[in-house]
């Protein structure tokens, strides 16, 4: 299950009520935000590895949980990594490790429960994680109910209903409409259909029968199918009308009285798929929360620019960020050593090592420990680069004035965000025969709102210049270790040459070729169309950058802003 809620006492009186209802020696334990793998999948055990002079392999926290429950809070702050090794156990139910020549293999079958503890600014766990869970539960902060008022089985019964299970037989009909409910409301995955199935052979023994009826189903298509739908079923085709038929005679009424034995034995109907796919369709949407579209086009809308801050491309080091992970090699200045594991990997090999020192050495003692070079571990680090969004501003022709004010206006919103998104921010402008970085990046708002002040404006449109210089400005960022994103706010219209030259011919080809190696260089580009029309040249343009093309013809700075921070985050 992946519930969510914020920590209170709501959620414990929740996760208390489940307890009481599970076997009293069934093992419990959380695992941290931040686990090691050899904590979670299992290791070399270092001490008892030095003590026998043999490699000795301790159990990992997957393997402890076995036959157990795994609950993990913070989940929306689990590692991806840690999220693929948790969904590689829960497929194969064991842990094999595999590692400086140790094999050892621990079955593990665990309940897992993800404590989903985001705000509207935070992403959603991670989706490959929470597909493979049956139920998606949000609990109301608003109502302050408490679990034990509903009806539920006891401990005695959920005992009874494990033994039943393996027994519990479902008819092949029930698996087509299971299959049909699941892609009438848009369920991509396929595990939604099996984590149905066993939803509701679960709910048969539950009620102590063999067969899965209706019910059974019904229950589990509310709860599994029900918080996944992403959009609503088509209505059903109505029947074309047939033409009437002639009344056929009626039978002669039989004086003879029925035979209730003749009706027991006579062939019970076969179950009808598109009946009972009809009814698992109006049952979950029985069950749909009434703002389900609404909060789905809120999702698409935000997409990932809903994080509390807007992180650049990954990059990987061995000087500062998050530790991933280690890697063979001598430290060099800056590098860190790390002992614990340079010392697993000396480890099983002191026994031979100590017998050849033995045989080598005429004199003098044995070290207790020999660590050679193949043995230095340096500890890998992971962060990820600030991200630098330049503003490539026309500041050309009659209309320069409005657009400036435009620019300037999402200039200073981007920047009293930056705090929060991480984001630093540069400004371009081109007019005439002047192209010139006006605002170096930065994320001071005072310096932004001084350069800002008094921009001029008018004259002709060098656009070829002002795409070498972006890219010219981006490529310096990139080396710096930062991740640029150019935002070009214009028409499109070049007239003027890199020369200076008034040719509107020349200067469009000009253009088109300077766009094209931008686009060679893999930047992320957004382009804006201001003008009062979206224009033929400005979507040309955006097509040989390979940018993302945004007409805003009549956009405010505070719409500006919301696209700009929206776009980029795809670019």
């Amino acid at each position: 299950m992946c519930l969510t809620s914020r920590a209170g006492p709501q959620r414990e009186a929740w996760l208390t009520f489940l307890r009481a209802r599970l076997p009293p020696d069934m093992p419990e334990r959380r695992l941290p935000n931040a686990i090691a793998d050899d904590r979670l999948l299992g290791g070399l055990d270092l001490s008892a590895t030095l003590s026998s002079g043999k490699p000795i392999v301790q159990r990992g926290l997957l393997a402890d949980v076995d036959g157990g429950l795994l609950i993990i809070p913070m989940a929306e702050r689990l590692d991806q990594g840690t999220a693929a090794k948790l969904c590689a156990t829960l497929d194969q139910g064991e842990v094999r490790l595999e590692r400086d020549g140790l094999t050892a293999c621990h079955p593990t079958r665990f309940g897992t429960i993800l404590l989903d503890e985001r705000t509207e600014d935070e992403e959603p766990p991670p989706t490959g994680l929470c597909d493979r869970l049956a139920f998606l539960v949000a609990l109301d902060p608003t109502q302050q109910g408490d679990p034990t008022m509903f009806e539920a089985a006891d401990r005695d019964a959920i005992l009874l209903a494990r033994e039943i299970l393996p027994g519990v037989e479902i008819a092949p009909e029930y698996l087509d409409a299971i299959c049909g409910t699941t892609l009438a409301y848009g369920v991509a995955s396929a595990r939604a259909a099996l984590l149905t199935l066993r939803a509701a052979r679960a709910a048969a023994a539950l009620e102590g029968r063999s067969q899965v009826t209706q019910d059974d189903v019904a229950l589990a298509a509310r709860l599994v199918i029900g918080p996944r739908a992403t959009q609503m079923p088509a209505p059903p085709e109505e029947p074309e009308a047939e033409p009437e038929e002639a009344e056929q005679p009626k039978p002669p009424p039989n004086d003879l009285p029925e035979d209730p034995q003749d009706e027991r034995d006579a062939p019970q109907d076969p179950l009808d798929p598109s009946a009972l796919q009809e009814m698992m369709i109006e049952a979950t949407r029985a069950s749909l929360p009434a703002n389900l579209l609404a909060s789905l086009a809120s999702e698409l809308g935000r997409g990932k620019s809903g994080q509390g801050g807007r992180n650049g491309q990954t990059q990987m080091g061995d000087r500062r960020g998050r530790p991933i992970g280690t890697r063979r090699g001598i430290p060099k200045p800056g590098q860190r050593l790390n002992v614990l594991e340079t010392l697993r990997a000396a480890a099983p090999w002191q026994p031979l090592r100590r017998h050849q020192r033995a045989n080598d050495a005429k004199s003098g003692t044995v070290p207790r420990m020999e660590i050679r070079r193949d043995d230095f571990r340096i500890t890998r680090y992971k962060q990820n680069a600030e991200t630098v969004t330049i503003f490539v501003v026309d500041a050309s022709g009659s209309a320069a004035v409005n657009r400036l004010a435009e620019a300037k206006g999402a200039v200073e919103l981007l920047l009293a965000d930056c705090y929060i998104r991480r984001d630093s921010v540069a400004l371009i402008t081109f007019s005439g025969r002047l192209t010139e970085v006006a605002l170096p990046p930065t994320r001071s708002l005072v310096m932004a709102k001084r350069r800002l002040t008094g921009l001029p404006g008018g004259g002709g449109t060098p656009m070829a210049a002002a795409i070498d210089m972006a890219a010219d400005l981006a490529l310096a960022i990139r080396r710096k270790g930062q991740t640029p994103t150019l935002v070009f706010m214009t028409d499109g219209k070049a007239n003027l040459t890199r020369e200076g030259k008034g040719d509107r011919a020349q200067a469009g080809q000009e253009a088109m070729t300077a766009a094209r190696q931008l686009a060679a260089s893999g930047i992320g580009t957004l382009m804006v169309d201001i003008s009062p029309r979206p224009s033929t040249p400005a979507r040309e343009l955006a097509a040989a950058m390979r940018a993302k093309y945004l007409p805003l013809p009549f956009a405010d700075p505070a719409k500006l802003s919301n696209a700009v921070k929206g776009a980029t985050d795809h670019v």
